[in-house]
This record gives structure tokens, sequence and C-alpha cells, in this order.
């Protein structure tokens, strides 16, 4: 089997390690609040006809191995991620907008984002197994 996608002008492998933080790091991505994030990320990567490869929701942060189609800017995923689990989060968790630290934003500023070349096995054992390290 090819790694290659195909669309109906191009054969593509793009592969990209994504992560990013709640505001201030808090520690909130555990229980009911994770699992909203968890279920909104799977939602939106298959709206937007990105395969996931792996994903992985600590207390604090995630990590998201995912291959998005060329079609598709990085900067355009991240934001669809983050929008709209803020948004879920805050609709079903409503007890988090009324702490002041919080107001209308859950996640941090900004992502961090590596692509994945030959190694991709290596980064997909890293983000599934961080739990163990």
């Amino acid at each position: 089997m090819s790694r290659f996608e195909k669309l109906s002008h191009v054969l593509w492998h793009c592969q990209y390690h994504l992560v990013w933080v709640p505001k201030y790091r808090y520690r909130v991505l555990t229980g009911k609040v994770g699992n909203e994030v968890e279920e909104t990320i799977r939602q939106q990567l298959e709206r937007m006809e990105c395969r996931l490869i792996e994903l992985n929701i600590q207390k604090d942060h995630v990590h998201l191995l995912v291959k998005v189609p060329p079609k598709l800017s990085i900067s355009k995923v991240m934001g669809t991620l983050k929008g709209k689990s803020a948004i879920r989060v805050f609709q079903r968790n409503p007890e988090l907008k009324t702490k002041p630290y919080w107001g209308n934003h859950f996640w941090a500023a900004g992502y961090c984002v590596d692509t994945v070349g030959l190694d991709s096995e290596m980064i997909r054992k890293y983000v599934k197994y961080q739990d163990d390290k």
C-alpha cells in the first residue's frame, strides 16, 4: 500500500505533528472536558477530510499526528480545531467561563507544528505512548 493519498490532480503525503495548550497551561483536559475536546477534534478532522493518525490528550496539552490534504492550510486546520473545540467546551461546561482567568479564550495563542517525513513511525509512537515516559 502506498503512503500517498490521491485527489483528482495530485498525489500527496502531507503529515504534521501538532501540539497546543489550554490558556495558562491549566490542567483541565481531563474527564468530561478532555472527552469533549477529543470528540470535537475527531469530528472536525473528518469534516475537513483530514486523516487522523494519532491523538493524545494530556492534562495540559494536545498532541496530534494528522495527514492534511494540500488544499488546506495548517493555520486553517488549527483555527478550526481550536475554535470549534473551545465553543463546545464552553457550551457544555459553562462553569469554566465564569472563572476570571478564562474570559472567552480556552486555548493559549499559537501552537507548535512540525512536518513529518520518514521518521513518522517514531513520532507516532512518541505521541501514542507519551503517558508511559
